[in-house]
């Protein structure tokens, strides 16, 4: 790439799909997120793989492609910059979406030992992802079958770990990577779209009009929303908000039953309520919204925090490491840096002895294609970090299951 040249860094989830603009001497000239197209067919991975596999592929294929486009015009158009300037795009990915941008078999994810066929951690030409772009595109190695890209990305992105750190990638997918005594143990687990403000009642991608935060005041919710407007939906960090509040105000109690109002003994009451038979959660209403949290959305968010909550205790165990010997853990993914530790501490995400030593970063796998794409010889690093990362699965082990029960409640 010249110095003449722009260079754009992707990091393509399943749920949203996030990219920046660089110019020659990287720095973000523009920076923009969108729906990635494929929840059309399927708001999971898992779906969206068989789906694949069942004569849909092209189809996968494609919509990631017309949503990576669009993305990709909205920041060039932003930017003021032509399209026949850029000159490199670095994209990072889970494997499942790897596989579906490749049009590759999914047959190795989707049954043991879920093994990728496709790798990745090398250039390809744009065709080879149905990409209408004339430069190559880097695509960053996926480490197996249930851990990808973009958790290599978060970590390229990071400085050298110092002992004992953890890192967690909170999406669909949270992965998790732990780094002590000089060698890396990397998970995942599957924690499904609510952390993305998927499949939620009033769920929306983090954005303006978005609730990211719900506060108790003197008998009250008082909502943070995004931007400038009314709210509109909920987005991630705003559910984890809206459940801790819950609790808080005694609305939900530990196994994450609503209350019904005659329960509580405060004016909170009044923000009890049913809807079609089902117990809610009133947060905001006016002449054209309505948001609320059902109590499926709270089941929802329960199960993806248990399984974050029971893989970072199964890959501390494994370590053989107890949770107060971590020095730092490095949380990124769809809650980016709104989600306060009150919030952490309240819906019991993690174990309560690292809460203290929990740093945020918004974007962490973006970074690190940024950094890639700023970095001279960095697929050569790249390609040692991941060679690195030795992978532990624990999705479906007796383990992990008997973790993810006890970190249901509250």
């Amino acid at each position: 790439m010249t110095n003449n040249d722009f260079s754009l860094a992707l990091d393509l989830g399943t749920t949203t799909l996030v990219g920046r603009l660089l110019g020659g001497d990287g720095a973000v000239l523009a920076e923009g997120r969108c729906a990635n197209p494929q929840g059309v067919v399927a708001a999971d991975i898992v779906r969206r793989l068989e789906a694949a596999r069942y004569g849909r592929a092209a189809e996968l294929q494609g919509l990631l492609a017309e949503g990576i486009g669009a993305l990709t015009d909205g920041l060039l158009q932003q930017a003021g910059v032509p399209r026949e300037r850029l000159g490199a795009v670095a994209l990072a990915a889970n494997p499942g979406i790897a596989h579906l941008l490749a049009a590759e078999s999914v047959e190795g994810l989707l049954f043991p030992p879920h093994r990728p066929v496709f790798r990745g951690g090398a250039y390809y030409p744009a065709s080879r992802f149905a990409l209408d772009l004339a430069c190559p595109v880097y695509l960053f190695p996926l480490v197996s079958g249930y851990v990808g890209g973009d958790l290599v990305a978060f970590l390229f992105g990071q400085d050298q770990p110092g002992v004992a750190t953890l890192y967690v990638d909170i999406g669909t997918n949270a992965e998790l990577a732990l780094y002590a005594e000089g060698r890396w143990l990397v998970s995942s687990v599957a924690a499904g779209p609510a952390f993305e403000g998927g499949e939620i009642a009033c769920g929306m991608q983090r954005g303006p009009g978005a609730v990211e935060d719900v506060s108790i005041a003197a008998d009250r919710l008082v909502l943070k929303t995004l931007g400038e407007g009314p709210p509109r939906g909920i987005c991630g960090s705003g559910l984890a908000a809206a459940v801790a509040a819950g609790l808080e105000g005694g609305l939900i109690d530990a196994a994450g039953t609503l209350r019904l109002p005659g329960e509580v003994a405060t004016n909170l009451a009044r923000y009890l309520g049913e809807r079609q038979g089902q117990r809610v959660l009133r947060l905001y209403r006016d002449a054209r919204t309505e948001l609320y949290l059902a109590q499926d959305d709270i089941r929802a968010f329960q199960l993806a925090k248990g399984a974050v909550h029971a893989g970072v205790a199964c890959l501390l165990r494994r370590a053989e490491l107890p949770a107060e010997a971590l020095r730092q853990v490095v949380v990124t993914g769809a809650f980016g840096s709104a989600l306060g530790l009150e919030t952490l501490k309240k819906v019991a995400m993690l174990p309560e002895s690292v809460l203290e030593k929990v740093r945020f970063e918004g974007d962490g796998a973006l970074r690190g294609v940024v950094r890639f794409l700023s970095t001279p010889g960095a697929a050569a690093r790249v390609a040692r970090l991941a060679a690195s990362l030795r992978s532990y699965p624990l999705s479906g082990t007796p383990a992990f299951e008997k973790a993810f029960i006890a970190a249901l409640n509250f």
